[in-house]
C-alpha cells in the first residue's frame, strides 16, 4: 500500500486518477478523492497531499506522496471536491498529463499512475524514466 505515512513513497508507476493535464486541470476518480479525504480527516494541521518524483529505483524515477501543511510558493495546486493535491514544481513537467487512482484488490492497495510520457519502467512497475 503506498500511503503517506509509510517510508516508500513509491506508488506504482502505472495506472489511473488525478488528472493533470497541460493547464493542470482536475478530474480525479472518486476512489482517488476518497482516499485522500479518508487519509486527511485525522490530520487537521495538514492541507492535501504533495506528489513529486524523485531520483531513484532501478530506472530512473518514481513518483513521491506526501502530507503537506501549506502549498510551496513553485506548487501547482489542483482541488477536486475538496481534495488539494499539490505538485512539486521539479515534478510538473513530468507529470503532465497524468492521472492518479487509489486501487485496491486482495493483496495490496496503492496510488497508481497513468503517465503518458513515461518511456519505460522497470520490471517491479516502481520506477520509470521518460
Amino acid at each position: 500500500m503506498v500511503d503517506p505515512e509509510s517510508e516508500n513513497h513509491a506508488p506504482r508507476a502505472g495506472r489511473v486518477g488525478v488528472r493533470l493535464d497541460c493547464l493542470f486541470h482536475d478530474s480525479a476518480t472518486p476512489s482517488a478523492v476518497n482516499k485522500i479525504k479518508q487519509l486527511l480527516k485525522d490530520k487537521p494541521e495538514h492541507v492535501g497531499l504533495k506528489v513529486g518524483v524523485r531520483t531513484r529505483g532501478c530506472n530512473g524515477l518514481s513518483y513521491t506522496l506526501e502530507y503537506t501543511k501549506t502549498k510551496g510558493d513553485s506548487d501547482e495546486e489542483v482541488v477536486q471536491d475538496g481534495v488539494r493535491v499539490f505538485i512539486e514544481k521539479k515534478a510538473q513537467l513530468t507529470l503532465l498529463g497524468t492521472e492518479m487512482d487509489y486501487v485496491e484488490d486482495k493483496l495490496s492497495s496503492e496510488f497508481v499512475f497513468n503517465n503518458p510520457n513515461i518511456k519505460g519502467t522497470c520490471g517491479c512497475g516502481e520506477s520509470f524514466n521518460i
